[in-house]
């Protein structure tokens, strides 16, 4: 099964494509550009989604739901939002169908809209529109809401989970009475992005500012998370936007200070999205298959029993089902595989594709020397290992497989991320993975470099140090390096 794949060296995004249909993850739907998340995917996206949840919770967020049909006018009230999105915008006109003469369906032609609705792109004009009515006074504020929602942009080249015209996703609203304090939302809200990027997804990340062209549509400043795939592009993997008041103005959301003068109140939002799923794959995975970080794993350990007939598996049951019943009362997700249509190596390849972080196999000699077979999904070490405390070794090796993925990714990084100073350099550096360069700060550089080599910059170091130097390809000014790489 696993031999279908093709290798990552010998085609990077077939690999890709083939190993999110063929894990089951997710798979192309009847709609040209939208996918079908299939239940092993799924599993995976609510384990993000209850990580994230929490974190969003214990942030002091609640969760909300607004409409997926937009009113058009609303999307021209803030001039640099509409011109973001006009392109990807997916617009409503009638609300009935009729059978024609010919038995087909038609557009009722007498049920036109008095105004036609936008199926959401993003969420801040409709929810803006909400807080108008929400919002009088100081005493309102702040206002901290997500919303779990599903999200049209229509993208005409698509890839499974990391570019498709319908797609999952959060998306945080806030509003806040000082700028200072929307601010520090706005960075606080990186920091959980970078958090659960870095302890759940295994994916160490540069956090930093977007430039002025890559910001987001009607923000004042766009930060992010980017990460490193193993074919040293780079992931967008989370965002997080300082609003200022554009949205406040546009809507008229005022409130009454302590002193009772009004003004308009200060806004961020920010996202992450399924995209993570695909971050997910490239990130770790292997010729073979899938490789999950156990936190995300839908299924953490699988047992497969070794047998020859049916007493030996009657045997084996009772140790199996033990195990099993330790592991989840450790709060380990396990699957015992009795089937016994399938052959043990079937089972194997099936479980080494779909990426599970652990595999027990136990056999009628196993039981007789008190001793069970593991093997990791990361290493494909295999060991054999005593019964007696098994479940604790589980449970402490899945946490070693958690920290080795992030590692292995983080060592992958550092040596993929290159400082270079000539543009000779950075033509060679570009191909193989992250480069930091002088920039002069100019849209006009930053997209010559983009013509030249289909790099962008993915952002502005957060923890960039202040030093002086000469633009990479225009050879001005500059006081810093930025991050560039090609990007998904």
């Amino acid at each position: 099964m696993s031999n279908s794949i093709p290798t990552r060296e010998q085609d990077y995004s077939e690999w890709y494509n083939a190993l999110v249909e063929k894990a089951g993850l997710a798979e192309h739907s009847a709609v040209r550009g939208c996918m079908v998340i299939k239940p092993y995917g799924y599993a995976i996206w609510e384990k993000m989604q209850a990580a994230l949840d929490k974190m969003f919770k214990d942030t002091g967020h609640v969760n909300a739901y607004f409409p997926l049909l937009i009113p058009k006018s609303f999307f021209s009230k803030e001039a640099s939002h509409v011109k973001g999105f006009a392109k990807e915008c997916a617009i409503v006109t009638h609300y009935r169908l009729k059978t024609a003469k010919d038995g087909s369906l038609v557009v009722d032609e007498t049920a036109k809209l008095e105004e036609e609705l936008v199926i959401r792109p993003t969420s801040e004009t409709i929810i803006w529109s909400s807080y108008k009515k929400w919002i009088e006074s100081y005493r309102d504020l702040p206002l901290l809401i997500n919303q779990w929602a599903n999200i049209v942009r229509w993208e005409m080249r698509t890839r499974l989970f990391l570019r498709t015209a319908e797609f999952l996703w959060q998306e945080g609203h806030t509003a806040h009475a000082t700028a200072e304090e929307a601010i520090e939302e706005t960075k606080k809200m990186l920091d959980v992005y970078a958090d659960f990027a870095e302890n759940w997804l295994a994916l160490p990340v540069f956090k930093g500012v977007k430039s002025e062209s890559e910001r987001f549509a009607g923000a004042l400043d766009t930060y992010c998370i980017e990460a490193m795939m193993q074919d040293g592009k780079a992931l967008q993997a989370g965002t997080s936007h300082f609003l200022g008041q554009n949205f406040a103005k546009a809507f008229d959301v005022q409130f009454s200070d302590k002193e009772g003068k009004r003004d308009f109140v200060w806004a961020t939002s920010w996202g992450v999205s399924t995209r993570l799923m695909g971050a997910l794959v490239m990130a770790h995975s292997d010729d073979q298959g899938l490789i999950l970080p156990p936190k995300l794993a839908p299924i953490q350990v699988v047992i497969v029993p070794a047998y020859k007939d049916v007493a030996e598996l009657s045997e084996i049951n009772v140790v199996a089902r033990n195990i099993q019943n330790e592991l989840k009362n450790k709060g380990v997700s396990v699957k015992y595989d009795d089937d016994d249509t399938k052959r043990p190596g079937w089972k194997y390849a099936e479980y080494e594709l779909k990426g599970v972080p652990i595999r027990i196999t136990i056999g009628k000699r196993d039981i007789a020397a008190n001793k069970l077979e593991m093997v990791r999904r990361d290493t494909k070490e295999k060991e054999v290992i005593s019964l007696l405390g098994a479940a604790d070794l589980v449970v402490s090796t899945l946490d070693l497989i958690q920290e080795n993925l992030y590692k292995k990714a983080l060592k992958f990084k550092n040596e993929r991320t290159f400082v270079v100073d000539s543009w000779d350099d950075f033509e060679k550096k570009i191909e193989q993975g992250f480069v930091a360069a002088h920039w002069d700060g100019t849209a006009e550089t930053e997209e010559k470099i983009k013509e030249l080599t289909k790099a962008t910059i993915r952002c502005i170091p957060l923890d960039q140090i202040k030093e002086s130097g000469k633009c990479v390809l225009s050879g001005q000014p500059s006081s810093g390096r930025v991050v560039f790489a090609r990007a998904y």
